[in-house]
């Protein structure tokens, strides 16, 4: 009976067991609860038994596919599936085209007034250029459906085809001293020896006028040139021999200049000081650095040497608007102006020392009225515009009167000038005549408002002054002729006359006599400067 007993739990788990093992021989069991989809991928199609509920994604895994990274399936991954549903599987590649095409130059034509009406002269042959094209090819299943330009490389910049076409306009050509030139359309020119004499320097249209300054010998001209094609630049800074006529550009690697760039008036040795800003989306349309550089320029070489003199700051309340500067005539000092005040920075201790409190004039604008300066050329005296004392019960920053005033350096005297000048005076004092004794005498011409209480507005007419402020006489225009656009004006080498833009063309003044004589007619003068 015992053993009998034993066998039983036997018996039940020997059956436990085959049992087991019959079921690990049938297939799969379909439930109700299962549907049927089809799948097509790779130019197959497969039918696949998935539990209701699920998605497209849990079908494709089912069915033991994967998906490239630009694949595409329909319906979409998440989609619940329903009994019948096609799955399309789209398999997507994508590959790069590189082609090389042709840029066509263009052809531009520069108006000449030295050339006889209609003549034309062929000024630089055109050249085309090459740029490297790249293009995303994207296939579904092997067939391409687009195709998108990724990147534009130019390989060689197309040269234009430039001709100079003849306007010689009736303008008397007169005799000048040293080398006189202009920017005009973008491109720049020079005069020696008479206005009938000139030629162009560069040709390239992208001029802006912000910087256009010769070298103290007259040698080299300094120039910025507007960049269109990068929003973080503004314009760059050039150089270009005037005495070569095969010369080509070189740039300086400074560019965003807005306030000040010039020569020491010691070189050569070559110096160029300027300051910089930050472009910027909001007005003004830069956010000013208040900095100042020194580049040393080897025209041997053609290479620089950057030293940073101030290093970029906030610049006070009105920093964001920026500080211009002034070189001394020994070229071992500076002076600036900010709309706070005017003072000096010496080249080998280079910090602002405030010398003269202005109180910084309410612009209701996105602008700030900053100071005009001028050195004497003996360097003794700095010349600079004021802002006055209100002349009624406005407050000081809203006051209408800016006058001209003179600073000797030696004692810090300050000199009433010129009373309600206007804000855009430019005062600028004559070159050096060495009197008998051995001192310099000069003269100071400056702009004169004709309506100085609404000097912002009003145009101007050419002043001239002894250096005390006495003998003041009106040079240009005439009474009766409309005024001058305040733009500056620049004494000629000697002393004897004036160069000024009027109505856009450039005019020529004698400084005894104060007849003008214009020199341009092409209305499109933008900048010039007059050197030795």
């Amino acid at each position: 009976m015992a053993a009998i007993r034993t066998l039983y739990p036997r018996i039940r788990v020997l059956t436990l067991v085959i049992l087991l093992a019959l079921t690990a021989c049938v297939g799969p069991h379909v439930t109700a609860s299962d549907i049927e989809v089809t799948v097509q991928a790779d130019g197959n199609r497969v039918n696949v038994t998935v539990p209701q509920g699920s998605t497209v994604q849990q079908a494709l895994s089912l069915a033991d596919l994967s998906l490239g990274e630009l694949d595409r399936v329909e319906p979409a991954g998440y989609t619940v599936v329903t009994s019948g549903t096609l799955i399309r599987v789209i398999r997507v590649t994508e590959s790069f085209e590189v082609e090389t095409v042709v840029v066509p130059f263009e052809r531009q034509t520069i108006r000449n007034e030295s050339l006889p009406e209609g003549e034309t002269r062929l000024l630089q042959p055109g050249q085309n250029g090459t740029q490297e094209l790249t293009y995303r090819l994207v296939f579904e299943e092997g067939v391409e459906i687009s195709r998108t330009l990724v990147k534009t490389s130019i390989l060689d910049e197309p040269k234009p085809e430039i001709i100079m076409i003849g306007t010689q306009s009736a303008f008397t050509p007169i005799p000048i001293e040293g080398t006189l030139a202009y920017a005009a359309a973008g491109n720049a020119w020079i005069m020696r020896n008479s206005t009938g004499n000139r030629y162009p320097l560069v040709v390239s249209g992208d001029l802006d006028g912000q910087v256009f300054k010769l070298s103290p010998d007259g040698n080299w001209l300094l120039f910025s040139r507007r960049e269109t094609d990068d929003d973080e630049r503004i314009n760059s800074l050039w150089v270009i021999s005037t005495q070569d006529p095969e010369a080509e550009p070189f740039e300086l690697e400074a560019e965003n200049i807005i306030h000040f760039a010039d020569w020491s008036p010691a070189s050569p040795p070559y110096q160029i000081a300027y300051t910089t800003v930050e472009s910027s989306p909001a007005a003004p349309g830069w956010q000013a650095n208040n900095d100042l550089v020194l580049l040393d320029f080897y025209p041997a070489d053609m290479e620089v040497e950057r030293t940073t003199l101030i290093p970029i700051n906030a610049g006070g309340q009105y920093g964001w608007w920026g500080t211009t500067f002034a070189w001394a005539p020994n070229g071992f000092q500076f002076a600036f102006a900010n709309p706070e005040s005017v003072g000096v920075v010496n080249l080998y201790d280079p910090d602002y020392e405030a010398l003269i409190h202005i109180d910084p004039y309410q612009t209701l604008g996105d602008w700030a009225w900053v100071p005009d300066l001028a050195w004497s050329m003996d360097g003794s005296t700095l010349y600079f515009i004021d802002h006055g004392d209100p002349i009624g019960l406005e407050i000081p920053a809203a006051s209408p009167v800016f006058d001209l005033k003179a600073m000797t350096l030696d004692n810090g005297l300050i000199f009433p000038l010129i009373g309600r000048t206007g804000m855009f005076a430019h005062p600028t004092a004559s070159p050096c005549r060495e009197q008998i004794s051995g001192t310099c005498d000069y003269q100071v011409a400056f702009l004169q408002a004709s309506s100085p209480l609404e000097s912002h507005d009003s145009l101007y007419r050419l002043m001239v002054m002894d250096r005390d402020g006495s003998n003041r006489s009106m040079l240009f225009p005439p009474q009766g002729e409309m005024g001058l656009e305040p733009h500056g004006f620049s004494w000629s080498p000697m002393g004897t006359q004036l160069v000024l833009i009027y109505h856009q063309d450039l005019w020529i003044i004698d400084e005894a006599t104060g007849v003008g004589q214009q020199v341009t007619g092409d209305g499109q003068a933008i900048a010039f400067d007059w050197k030795p």
